[in-house]
């Protein structure tokens, strides 16, 4: 079975003693330095076991090319976004594989503006990895240095675009399971500041996850359980590097991550008129609550940055992707669990009303996510072959496939994407529709299509 090495605008991530070894940290480490010309660069990491290693190893190796690096320690991906930006760094490394299995790792690479290397910056470096680069003299090799204040600061981000005091009023009583991850602490933190009270679930940084990686419906029995038995008002569930967000309403259910950006979106606009912008596989509901609301709305290509940098084009008010990543410019332009969890309890302060009111107020669309394990990516020929066998529906090619059914047929007012994952050697299937008969009907139409190419 070859090693399986993801390179692309989500990082670069592997599985460590497989594809992810020192040999490439090495070779990331030197080209990194040569790529911000030596440099400020600040390094943090998510919480799993070979993050420490993984950090220290690119730190010593920035250092050893003349980088200043700054450590801010363990904290979420997006802490070190905003770092980036309150520090003036150059640029910055995230050591996290986010949603991946405990065995993966990976660099998440960070621009001077606190956003991830678009396509173009990825290619530049990229091209820079396989080739030499000179070694720095003992008297011009970089320093190290220790920053015990970004969790403060985010936190203080956070806190300026939501309604402290009302939030505070309410006492909202609530559960956080963090997956021991990356926002075990400072999402405690906030909370707290919040006038919360604080059940904390899996948050005890050991290295390793209780549970799925995903803040999917499945891997969040333990959360609804917790908040029933202890009558919270609110559930709220992170990934491992705590830019991804999943609530859980006060009765236990689940509302799938895909709501998280759907009620963030109706708050946001409940207050300001501005454009959204999400990516492909994000919910239909998304853009009914921009309907709503009378605003323009668009879709990206998937990946944060392909999202940021359309929102960055359009001045888009709000915007993100359906796996529960919340984009607001206000905090900053990058995927962030914890302005989610600001803006959500904002909003049920502000509305007076429980969560589960508030998720009954959505559009509501059932969803189907999977993937087919693949050793290669689909070829072009693939999806032309499926824009001519679905011509007269409302079909996109900008990344993969995406067919809205408008025709005739069973299958009208859904929709499916098709792509090939950024981060895992997987080829995603994305369906959605009014009910779960019509959802299962679509998903299993491509999955057998897909299916029947791997075959091939």
């Amino acid at each position: 079975m070859p090693l399986t090495l993801m390179k692309s605008v989500s990082g670069i991530r592997g599985i460590v003693g497989e594809s992810f070894t020192p040999e490439l940290i090495t070779e990331i480490g030197n080209a990194f330095a040569a790529y911000v010309k030596r440099g400020k660069v600040v390094i943090g990491r998510d919480s799993r076991c070979t993050g420490e290693a993984i950090s220290l190893n690119m730190a010593s190796n920035l250092v050893m090319n003349g980088c200043t690096v700054i450590d801010v320690g363990i904290v979420p991906t997006p802490t070190v976004q905003v770092m980036v930006e309150e520090l003036g760094a150059d640029a910055g490394i995230v050591v996290s594989a986010s949603h991946n299995p405990i065995e993966w790792n990976a660099f998440k690479l960070i621009n001077n503006t606190g956003s991830f290397f678009n396509q173009r910056e990825v290619n530049k470096f990229f091209k820079m990895m396989g080739k030499d680069h000179p070694s720095t003299r003992w008297n011009k090799i970089g320093t190290l240095e220790r920053n015990v204040d970004a969790h403060d600061i985010h936190i203080k981000k956070v806190l300026d675009v939501v309604d402290v005091k009302t939030i505070r009023k309410n006492k909202f009583k609530v559960v956080l399971d963090s997956v021991n991850g990356a926002g075990s602490i400072i999402t405690v933190k906030l909370l707290e500041k919040l006038g919360c009270t604080v059940i904390p679930l899996h948050c005890q940084l050991t290295g390793t996850f209780p549970r799925g990686a995903e803040p999917v419906v499945e891997n969040l029995n333990d959360l609804s359980i917790t908040v029933k038995k202890n009558d919270a008002d609110i559930g709220f569930a992170q990934d491992p590097d705590a830019d991804r967000l999943a609530i859980v309403d006060e009765n236990g259910r689940p509302a799938g991550e895909e709501y998280t950006l759907t009620v963030v979106t109706d708050h946001i606009l409940s207050n300001k008129a501005g454009s959204v912008v999400v990516n492909l596989s994000t919910t239909r509901a998304v853009e009914d609550v921009a309907a709503k609301h009378g605003v323009s709305f668009s879709r990206s290509k998937v990946g944060e940055i392909n999202v940021v940098e359309q929102m960055r084009k359009e001045d888009a008010l709000i915007g993100g992707e359906g796996n529960g990543g919340v984009i607001s410019p206000e905090v900053h332009l990058g995927r962030d669990s914890l302005a989610g969890i600001g803006y959500v309890l904002d909003m049920m302060a502000s509305r007076k009303k429980s969560i589960s009111s508030i998720l009954k107020d959505m559009p509501r669309y059932v969803m189907k996510k999977g993937k087919v394990k693949v050793s290669d990516q689909y070829g072009d020929d693939f999806y032309l072959w499926l824009k001519k066998s679905f011509k007269g529906n409302k079909i996109s090619t900008k990344d993969g496939i995406r067919i809205d059914f408008t025709t005739d047929g069973s299958f009208r007012g859904g929709w499916v994407h098709l792509r090939s994952s950024n981060t895992e050697p997987v080829f995603r299937i994305i369906a959605e529709g009014r009910d779960d008969r019509q959802v299962n009907a679509i998903y299993k139409h491509f999955e057998r299509i897909v299916l029947s190419r791997v075959s091939a």
